[in-house]
């Protein structure tokens, strides 16, 4: 994936992305799906304005891969490109997001975040001939002294703050009571497989989508509406934002220095592995305490 070179950010264009992402609070924050609705449509509508004010067919073929337009190489859509956006959001939305542990919750997980990904990446690939949207599952070089610092990072980190928010704030009870043995593996189970579809979402296809169009903060940045509107539904509530807005942004960020999907997920599951024994703890406390809280 190409790091965008630093331009200036065209107001339609961040106005057509802007409304799109918006989107995201609207179903998942407000619950207000026509609001959701309406917001996608005038994002793709704008999308369409800039794309002709730039002399860019809307729903035109774009570069082989992922890049900064250069003098060579024609722009690729953003109407195109936001639609991606909007047809994750809508699959998403079709579903509430409340953490439950039975059957057919984990069925319907499965089939709406499963096809949130796996349509834009076919739409993409099929329908609009081009790879928009890539998994750079490894990228041939060893992690540095850094990464696997930052990895150790992430578990001291999580084991300080996540007990803490979950259990003082009471957002632990967003996830249904897990005391049985079955009950544990399905929340290890969901906790993990949320995680490697967030990173698969907001970053492989988010984020990827709008770092073709705007320079690496603004792309970022608009890629956090989106995660953190998500998490909140999911049960991430209370000041949870002041935990999920820095951490968005980082994987954004880390993703983009490392290339490397595989880093990124392995992050995201090292920090899902305190919150699954975060979760397990304050649902059954012990006479030995794990954790400080």
């Amino acid at each position: 994936m190409a790091v965008p070179a630093a331009r200036a950010v065209a107001p339609l264009p961040l106005a057509a992305a802007l409304l799109t992402c918006l989107a995201a609070p609207a179903f998942f924050v407000l619950l207000v799906p026509w609001l959701g609705w309406l917001l996608l449509a005038a994002g793709i509508a704008l999308a369409i304005a800039a794309d002709r004010s730039r002399g860019v067919a809307p729903w035109a073929p774009a570069p082989s891969a992922p890049s900064a337009p250069g003098p060579s190489a024609p722009e690729p859509s953003l109407a195109r490109d936001l639609s991606l956006i909007a047809i994750g959001l809508l699959i998403v939305s079709a579903i509430p997001l409340a953490a439950e542990l039975d059957d057919a919750a984990m069925i319907r997980f499965t089939v709406a975040l499963g096809g949130a990904v796996a349509v834009p990446y076919a739409v993409s690939r099929f329908v609009y001939r081009d790879r928009a949207i890539a998994f750079p599952w490894r990228t041939g070089r060893r992690w540095t002294r850094l990464q696997w610092g930052w990895l150790v990072a992430v578990l001291a980190l999580g084991w300080l703050i996540l007990p803490f928010y979950f259990i003082t704030s009471g957002v632990y009870r967003n996830w249904p009571v897990v005391d049985t043995a079955d009950l544990i593996a399905r929340l290890f189970v969901g906790v993990g497989a949320v995680g490697i579809w967030d990173e698969l979402f907001f970053v492989c296809t988010v984020f990827a989508l709008l770092l073709r169009h705007f320079p690496t903060t603004a792309a970022n940045a608009l890629q956090a509406i989106v995660f953190v509107s998500f998490l909140w539904e999911l049960g991430y509530r209370a000041w949870g934002p002041v935990l999920t807005i820095p951490f968005a942004l980082l994987q954004g960020w880390i993703f983009l220095r490392t290339h490397s999907l595989a880093y990124v997920v392995t992050v995201h599951l090292l920090f899902d592995a305190v919150v699954f024994l975060v979760l397990v703890h304050a649902h059954n406390p012990g006479p030995v305490p794990f954790f400080l809280v």
